[in-house]
């Protein structure tokens, strides 16, 4: 909270006030002990059968949780899974490329969840050099 502030002339400046600022949010995010969030997605994505066990680990290597698996009528299976949105660009070249471009996936915004610590802090790092 701001209690108190003055302008002058001389010494206060666009840059100036950039940095306190920048300064004062910053101490303010460590002793606050904030936590960061990132968006989830619900990811489904239709595979021929054969493909469907490369589609569950290449989900589950961006940190996806499976929910669960349904049979398609005629064949193939639906793979759904919750995926941190960071994860998922590019993933319909990587998708084709597993499936010899025969699977498809859609993707909705599904809730926010708490960063890893990991992932957190190589994102407060880079935002902080």
């Amino acid at each position: 909270t701001l209690y108190d502030g003055s302008f002058h002339e001389v010494d206060s400046s666009q840059i100036a006030f950039e940095l306190a600022a920048s300064l004062a949010f910053k101490d303010g995010m460590r002793k606050s002990k904030a936590i960061l969030l990132e968006p989830m997605m619900l990811v489904e994505v239709e595979t021929p059968e054969e493909h469907a066990g490369t589609v569950m680990g290449d989900l589950s290597s961006r940190r996806g949780m499976v929910q669960g698996m349904d049979e398609i009528q005629g064949g193939g299976k639906t793979v759904k899974a919750e995926v941190p949105l960071a994860e998922m660009f590019g993933y319909s070249t990587i998708l084709r490329s597993l499936t010899q471009g025969r699977a498809t996936y859609s993707m909705e915004f599904k809730h926010y969840s708490e960063a890893p610590k990991n992932v957190a802090e190589a994102i407060i790092s880079s935002r902080t050099s």
